[in-house]
């Protein structure tokens, strides 16, 4: 076995000793292994057809191809991915994609139209959390076998809603539109799950890296795939170690046990600043943080009372405090930054204004309420200033923290009242956050649109419904950017969510290490160029 493939096993053994023990004891990772220490508790699935959550989204991206994609060497152009060109026809309402040669999945296998067909209609069928991204465009379990086909060595879709082709083409470089390879799957198909069940925690990709181990709250293990279509990777493998606490992750960077650490607060970035062998990127995210109220709540459920909320929030002070640097002030649905972006920011905190609310919907001495949050940092301490700002106004506020896996099935359950939460884009067109904002087409709990934030909160205006639908299928530029202004104006004022941040996320990395490419969104965060 050649020495340094020995080297990184007896690395990775240590690790999980040292984890297991509760240590960080350990030798500085090999030159060809990057290693990364990080909040990966949301971690709860790494089936394509279900991610739904920022480190499953990013693990993802690096293990699958997409139909289409933004690669990390320009991540404002949309490209093919696993497709090399397409066509629209149809008056719009049909895309063929001829798929790009020579790619193969990590079995070897060569990658194919009828790979990419299965992998929709997988999505469809399934019918996961995030499979609303390509079920609105009008592809059910029933109808996918006639709209998603193989037209002689290329893939066709055909859609039944008035869609713009570029949101469609954009859609279909979110993570759902993985490519995953046909027979992998099927050889581990269990009763008809579609391998759903295996592929939950395996993988069958054609991305840069393929997974190898997944334990869960420890560590995720990836393999570099040297046949990929860009060529090899700049690393033979990429560890994301599971560190929950930004001070043990702290004591790794400045050890040199790790190569990167993704989740310092401000005061430690600020800690270690005279550390000549570490540096600090700065990245602009689309991550939004925001408070959401639970309509069917008979105190929460009153317009009035969501408005007072967002006059009992401490934006300035949070941003200018504990937040300093990773976030900034953000009240509208769709993230600074990106075309369509509201940055208005009509809030600030306003006990008096707040109190008057409250009076007038009936509860001028308060009222009790809980609110759950994640229990990783920051969300804790924006709880706690909420918490305080909130009894400031005679509203009694308990605090119930858990992990994501905890967390996520209890939202997409409406078991909340209020919830302090994290939202990213799926795609880079504004209805990916508006359609899951504002529009609510199905209000009842058998609906189970569990990936639409308007029906998680049990909130739903037939106005705004249409004024969603309308700005989706304008086909003017400028007009389509208005009306999302428009939206956006009409759900800081009158929807059931206190947006209150974006995300600048802060990586702390050895000088030498070179090459990690984090964009805009969760799942356009990239390892393969990454040189140590």
């Amino acid at each position: 076995m050649p020495k340094i493939l020995t080297a990184a096993i007896s690395w990775v053994a240590a690790a999980l000793t040292a984890l297991a023990i509760g240590t960080t004891a350990q030798a500085a990772p090999p030159k060809d292994t990057f290693v990364m220490a990080k909040d990966i508790s949301d971690l709860i699935t790494l089936d394509p057809a279900e991610v739904f959550e920022l480190s499953g989204g990013e693990i993802i991206a690096n293990v699958y191809d997409r139909l289409m994609m933004y690669e990390p060497e320009d991540l404002i152009t949309l490209v093919g991915g696993v497709a090399e060109s397409w066509e629209v026809s149809n008056g719009g309402k049909t895309i063929t994609f001829t798929i790009r040669p020579g790619q193969v999945f990590h079995s070897g296998n060569a990658v194919t139209a009828e790979d990419v067909v299965f992998s929709l209609r997988r999505v469809v069928k399934l019918n996961k959390t995030p499979a609303f991204i390509v079920t609105q465009f009008g592809w059910t379990p029933e109808n996918v076998d006639d709209l998603i086909v193989v037209d002689g060595d290329k893939a066709k879709v055909t859609i039944t809603e008035e869609f713009s082709p570029a949101l469609v083409l954009n859609a279909l470089s979110s993570g759902v539109a993985s490519v995953v390879d046909t027979a992998t799957v099927l050889a581990n198909e269990v009763d008809g799950d579609l391998g759903y069940g295996w592929l939950k925690s395996n993988s069958a990709g054609s991305g840069a890296f393929n997974l190898k181990v997944w334990k869960a709250n420890e560590l995720v293990t990836l393999e570099a795939h040297e046949a990929y279509r860009h060529g090899a990777p700049g690393v033979k493998r990429v560890i994301v170690r599971h560190v929950a606490e930004p001070s043990a992750q702290r004591l790794l960077i400045e050890k040199g046990d790790v190569d990167m650490a993704r989740n310092l607060t401000p005061d430690q970035i600020k800690g270690i600043a005279g550390n000549a062998d570490l540096a600090v990127n700065a990245d602009p995210k689309g991550a939004l943080v925001y408070m959401a109220a639970n309509s069917a709540h008979s105190i929460l459920g009153d317009p009035k009372v969501a408005q007072a909320i967002r006059h009992l929030v401490d934006y300035e002070g949070m941003a200018n405090s504990f937040l300093e640097g990773q976030f900034k002030i953000h009240q509208a649905a769709w993230p600074s930054g990106l075309w369509g972006a509201l940055d208005e920011k009509p809030f600030a905190l306003d006990v008096a204004k707040a109190k008057a609310l409250l009076a007038e919907a009936g509860h001028p001495d308060g009222f009790e309420v809980r609110i759950d949050t994640l229990n990783a940092s920051p969300f804790p301490e924006i709880a706690q200033s909420v918490q305080a700002t909130l009894a400031q106004a005679g509203i009694k506020a308990e605090i119930v923290t858990a992990e994501g896996k905890t967390l996520w099935p209890m939202y997409r359950a409406r078991k909340h009242e209020l919830i302090l939460a994290r939202w990213s884009p799926d795609y880079t067109d504004p209805h990916s956050n508006i359609d899951a904002f504002a529009h609510n087409p199905d209000n009842r709990p058998e609906a189970k649109l569990t990936g639409v934030l308007a029906w998680r909160n049990a909130w739903i205006n037939d106005g705004m419904n249409a004024k969603v639908v309308a700005a989706r299928n304008e086909l003017d530029v400028g007009t389509r950017e208005s009306m999302y202004h428009d939206i956006q104006r009409d759900l800081q004022q009158n929807g059931p969510y206190a947006v209150m941040f974006q995300q600048t996320e802060q990586t702390v990395k050895l000088k030498d290490v070179t090459g990690f490419v984090s964009g805009s969104n969760f799942d356009l965060v990239f390892y393969r160029n990454v040189k140590k």
